[in-house]
């Protein structure tokens, strides 16, 4: 495994609850990383010597501000290019935000805000639009993620659609409980490769505060404060894991045959029915998928 990129899940608490939302994130979500943490998992980033991005994300990353800007400039100062993922939230003016982005300036190299129907009631909220005019000003470069409607949602809280060419949902974690009666669903059997995780020769992992090392979201293939991260990707073999074997062979239909388990006749995506059967197999494999809380177990 040529390991280019390491997120660090910062926190899983948010301070949205969104409907998409795969890492279930909202105020009430626990497990937050120390600095400790942070610099520790900086460590064996740099052990294994082909790292050269590391993001922080959440959850939302800048509820604990002091850890983010302390790993930030560890990570920097480590020799790693840098990237931040926030909802923006900070930004309730131009010059809040540019208070609260200064201290970054000259360390994140990628910016990325959410922003969309999902987290906010317009297109593009005055939040993002401050955030981006901040960073615009201090030099950071900065795009927007936003996230297409299942559909016309005529609500006081949700409503209308983004312009075509927004990211699709993926139906799992909490989107597979509140955005699935929305979706246009599809025979399971179809469902015969993984269309967004490239599981044989991953170049980026998620890595939460617990230490689980994540091919995809709630797929773990160590623990890093168990193993040492160079160990895992040494040791990685995607065709015998349990969960990315039948994936590479089948995709979620490959697991559903697998491991012989009940299923419904429709989904809505690849991830729906990957999500559905990993659920069904977490009392049997509880080390791999895992924690809880991309799971929604709060």
């Amino acid at each position: 495994m040529h390991l280019s990129g390491l997120h660090l899940l910062l926190t899983y608490q948010c301070n949205f609850e969104c409907d998409h939302c795969f890492v279930w994130g909202s105020p009430w979500q626990s497990g937050t990383m120390t600095l400790r943490d942070v610099k520790r998992v900086l460590r064996q980033a740099q052990d294994i010597g082909s790292v050269e991005w590391i993001y922080f994300e959440g959850g939302e990353p800048f509820l604990y501000y002091t850890t983010l800007l302390k790993g930030v400039q560890e990570a920097v100062h480590m020799g790693f290019q840098v990237g931040v993922v926030s909802n923006s939230y900070w930004a309730t003016d131009e010059e809040d935000a540019l208070a609260c982005l200064e201290p970054f300036g000259g360390l994140v190299q990628d910016l990325s805000i959410s922003s969309d129907l999902y987290h906010y009631s317009q297109e593009l909220s005055r939040q993002a639009k401050h955030a981006c005019s901040a960073a615009e000003r201090l030099g950071i470069p900065i795009g927007v993620i936003s996230i297409a409607q299942v559909e016309v949602v005529e609500t006081t809280s949700t409503v209308g659609q983004l312009p075509v060419g927004d990211s699709d949902v993926m139906y799992r974690g909490r989107a597979v409980d509140k955005l699935v009666p929305q979706a246009e669903r599809w025979p399971w059997e179809v469902f015969a490769e993984c269309p967004y995780e490239d599981l044989r020769e991953p170049g980026r992992l998620h890595v939460d505060p617990f230490g689980n090392l994540h091919v995809c979201q709630g797929i773990s293939i160590g623990n890093l404060f168990q193993r040492p991260l160079s160990d895992i990707c040494e040791t990685y073999d995607p065709g015998s894991h349990a969960i990315t074997g039948p994936l590479l062979e089948g995709g979620p239909a490959e697991l559903v045959r697998r491991y012989e388990l009940p299923h419904q006749a429709t989904y809505a995506d690849a991830c729906h029915l990957c999500y559905a059967a990993r659920h069904a197999l977490r009392a049997r494999f509880p080390e791999t998928l895992t924690p809880d809380q991309m799971y929604g177990v709060t």
